[in-house]
């Protein structure tokens, strides 16, 4: 065999082997798809199937947080971070306001932690929705605002939020439970999607029967709010 024929043997063997390589190639990714984009697929259906649904603002859900009047025609939503010093001033806000409000409105809390700035906002969400389950969120919600400066201090919030649920006379066990429950979890990553649906940018945000109103900074004008409202 003279060089030049080894030469295209050498040439026929390369191309074969490329060849069979860009064949191999070529099955594995058939292969791959096969496998693959059911998964996926059943991946998306489960996820859109699994974050349940989400209320707006001017309709109230069944896993909602609701006080005040069941028959009043005024709906007041608020959404807000435990962690955010702008909703405790709300929280102080509506409760000198809730003596004189309480039978005019209903009053529904939704979460929308704001994780980014706020480090133990998930957290506290999560220990208001175990203290729900044991009948206690508003009395809960009410302690985490009230001592909000001192706990948003600390470097970890767990032992301080055990002592809240104690407080409460609440099995702190259960609570540690539910709060690995993928339905209390998506309660409060649901009420963040139904916030951010409706526009909610920033916390504290108000919707008065499905419209987002400023926020009153005084007691005397959150009444003359509600007042207004139930004209």
């Amino acid at each position: 065999m003279n060089k030049r024929e080894q030469q295209r043997l050498i040439r026929e063997q390369k191309q074969q082997a490329a060849e069979k390589k860009a064949a191999l190639q070529k099955n594995l990714t058939r292969l791959a798809l096969v496998i693959l984009v059911p998964l996926i697929l059943i991946g998306v259906l489960y996820g859109l199937m699994g974050q349940g649904e989400v209320y707006p603002p001017d309709e109230i859900g069944p896993t909602d947080h609701v006080r005040g009047n069941p028959e009043a025609d005024t709906t007041l939503v608020v959404y807000a971070d435990f962690q955010c010093p702008a909703c405790a001033t709300e929280h102080r806000v509506m409760s000198q306001a809730w003596p004189r409000i309480a039978s005019d409105v209903q009053l529904v809390f939704r979460h929308y932690p704001l994780t980014t700035t706020h480090p133990f906002a998930w957290t506290a969400a999560l220990y208001s929705e175990a203290a729900g389950r044991q009948g206690k969120f508003w009395e809960m919600y009410d302690l985490l605002f009230m001592n909000q400066a001192y706990w948003s201090g600390l470097a970890s919030v767990e032992a301080e939020f055990d002592g809240y649920l104690e407080q409460l006379d609440l099995d702190v066990e259960q609570a540690h439970q539910d709060m690995q429950d993928d339905t209390l979890l998506q309660k409060v990553r649901n009420d963040q999607r139904g916030g951010t649906r409706a526009g909610v940018r920033s916390t504290p945000s108000l919707f008065v029967n499905g419209r987002q109103v400023p926020v009153p900074q005084n007691p005397v004008d959150m009444i003359a709010l509600v007042n207004s409202a139930s004209e």
